[in-house]
């Protein structure tokens, strides 16, 4: 068989695998609870103490497996790397082949609830909606790609490799999107990528002030208040990402050695950056679907390249340099909570044709409000499309 093939996959965690992981969470040495204290020091003790009793004696593994392992997934070897991926195709003839970039923390899984909607439209009450052929990658050095095997992994690389994965499906053109991680590498497979990328959808697209006074000036109230949230998560909200491009390794072995340490790590983001009128994550994202996240990331072993892919982006020199300002039309859906897009400055280097604002769900729209996510990626890529 050769490197470049595509190889069928099937998710079978060994049972020794899920023993010793409750195991080790049963033998978690816990730290006391200051008093009088909350959220606002990172998670509570007596919440992920409780949370970590679920994951070790109620959450069903080998349900969320079964439930995985219902969609056709695959391997293949793009660059040197393992790449995993889940691939649905529709039924419609006239289907358009979309890729689904996923961020940290994340998987494939999250993009549970949009493969019938967008695959099948007619089964799920609208017949007259655009279908769509998906390709739902896990980024390299991701879950089930496995941990990387050298250093250099890149966005640019990541995109490169997307854009092979699509062009050995047998893809020449197809949409794109991304949050979080997806949301660098959607517009850089559209930029670099651009003869074989028919649009770009994006959440959580990251845009910055231009520096021109003008734009400033035009401000409005709601993004200047946008602007400011931004600099309030760069103050106080982005330590985990500067420990991640820094010091990965360190961090890396931390959350590699304890499962408490890695669902309290993932745990505090989906508290922080979903939708704040929640005031518990599993009030904005079903327990189930937490654990199924941080369960991937800790019996898959890729703590090491998951912090590593911080490190790469920041120092690649390529990242934030000066780039000429994307052609592909680009769709941007923004949501409420850690989304600081402000489209004037993302007219500066994206060719916008379709923005939305919604006043519900937050940084993780696929799992928070999927049917607002799905309608959005209809409504753009149809728009293309007719």
């Amino acid at each position: 068989m050769s490197s470049t093939d595509i190889r069928p996959f099937r998710i079978d965690i060994p049972q020794a695998d899920l023993d010793d992981l409750r195991d080790r969470l049963l033998r978690t040495r816990w730290i006391d609870e200051a008093p009088g204290t909350g959220w606002e020091r990172g998670v509570p003790t007596s919440y992920l103490r409780d949370l970590a009793a679920y994951w070790a004696e109620k959450f069903d593994w080998r349900a969320i497996e079964a439930r995985l392992n219902a969609f056709p997934q695959f391997t293949t070897t793009v660059d040197g790397q393992n790449l995993h991926f889940v691939h649905v195709r529709s039924e419609r003839e006239d289907a358009t082949p979309l890729l689904l970039v996923h961020g940290w923390p994340g998987t494939p899984a999250d993009f549970l609830d949009l493969i019938g909607p967008l695959t099948d439209p007619a089964a799920h009450g609208d017949p007259e909606a655009p279908a769509f052929h998906l390709v739902i990658p896990t980024l390299p050095g991701h879950g089930f790609s496995g941990p990387l095997t050298e250093s250099g992994w890149h966005d640019g690389r990541v995109a490169a490799a997307l854009a092979e994965l699509m062009a050995r499906l047998g893809y020449r053109r197809y949409g794109v999107h991304g949050g979080d991680h997806g949301a660098f590498i959607a517009p850089r497979l559209g930029r670099e990528h651009a003869e074989h990328v028919l649009g770009v959808h994006a959440n959580a697209l990251v845009t910055f002030p231009t520096g021109d006074p003008a734009d400033m000036a035009a401000l409005t109230d709601a993004e200047k208040q946008r602007l400011g949230a931004m600099k309030k998560f760069q103050d106080n909200g982005s330590a985990y990402m500067s420990l991640a491009g820094s010091r990965p390794h360190t961090l890396a072995q931390l959350l590699a050695d304890s499962p408490a340490g890695q669902l309290g790590w993932i745990v505090e983001k989906y508290k922080e950056w979903t939708d704040q009128a929640h005031e518990l994550p599993e009030q904005a994202i079903d327990r189930d679907r937490i654990l199924t996240t941080v369960s991937i990331y800790w019996l898959t072993d890729t703590a090491r390249s998951v912090a590593n892919y911080y490190y790469e982006r920041f120092t690649d020199p390529s990242m934030f340099a000066p780039k000429p300002k994307g052609t592909v039309p680009t769709g941007v859906a923004v949501f409420t909570t850690a989304d600081f897009a402000i489209r004037r400055f993302a007219e500066k280097a994206h060719n916008i044709v379709h923005w939305s604002e919604f006043y519900a769900g937050g940084h993780f729209p696929a799992l928070e409000v999927p049917e607002l996510l799905t309608g959005d990626i209809r409504a753009f890529f149809g728009g293309l499309t007719s």
